[in-house]
């Protein structure tokens, strides 16, 4: 964990929740008690802040300082209000073209999907508040720097950026080996937005009863899935083949 993005201490954290930074993670230790402890685990559910309990051992290793048993991650970028950004971008005439990352968890494979969506004209990327890969160094590094010139998203819970796209004439295709059709039989001329799984689980069987179609990739070999930052990067620039 950068040190630049880094807050440790109960009542740091506390703070820094009521300033409304914004914060990916916090690591809290297990088993630990105390009224301000309390507070500061009610402040990060009623802000849906994603947390951890971790051992005692963890906390050390991320910073040298005295955390009391509590170590945040701030996010270093801004995130952006979904209906803002549907809005906008319908407004603008573009033929919208969205992301949404069902709790994809490892930061290398986001930050390769952030470059991939930025050179592919992408509109914006939307992500869980809860279980999905922060926005951290590793994030930034994998993205080369796309991460800060592309607009993402935070929302409760996927569905919701589901409900808000398809109310707003945004179809939405899941990226599954769950069907029949593949990538070439769906059409994505239309406004879309793809939604891509966990690297082990896929998409959640919950969610992918709610979307309006689904693609998979052909597979020759003898290998049944392709990494997912790769998958989405071929998702992406078949919309662009049919788009152009």
């Amino acid at each position: 964990m950068e040190k630049d993005t880094q807050i440790f201490g109960l009542r740091a954290i506390i703070e820094a929740i009521q300033a409304n930074n914004t914060i990916d993670k916090v690591f809290l230790q297990k088993g630990l008690k105390g009224e301000l402890f309390q507070e500061l685990e009610f402040a990060i559910k009623k802000n849906g802040i994603n947390a951890s309990y971790v051992p005692v051992e963890k906390l050390n290793k991320l910073t040298k300082n005295n955390h009391q048993g509590a170590v945040a991650q701030i996010a270093p970028i801004t995130f952006h209000d979904l209906e803002t950004l549907v809005e906008n971008t319908i407004a603008s005439g573009a033929t919208p073209l969205f992301l949404l990352l069902d709790q994809l968890s490892d930061v290398r494979n986001f930050g390769a999907i952030i470059r991939t969506a930025e050179c592919t004209g992408v509109n914006g990327i939307i992500v869980q508040k809860k279980g999905g890969a922060p926005v951290n160094g590793d994030t930034i590094k994998t993205s080369a720097g796309a991460v800060f010139k592309i607009p993402i998203c935070k929302v409760d819970h996927i569905k919701d950026a589901m409900f808000y796209m398809q109310a707003s004439g945004i179809k939405v295709i899941a990226a599954t080996e769950k069907t029949d059709q593949t990538i070439y039989d769906v059409s994505f001329k239309e406004p879309c937005a793809i939604i891509m799984g966990s690297e082990g689980r896929g998409i959640n069987p919950s969610v992918l009863k709610l979307v309006d179609d689904k693609a998979k990739l052909p597979l020759l070999g003898e290998i049944e899935s392709l990494n997912v930052s790769v998958a989405c990067g071929v998702f992406l620039y078949e919309v662009l083949r049919q788009r152009l």
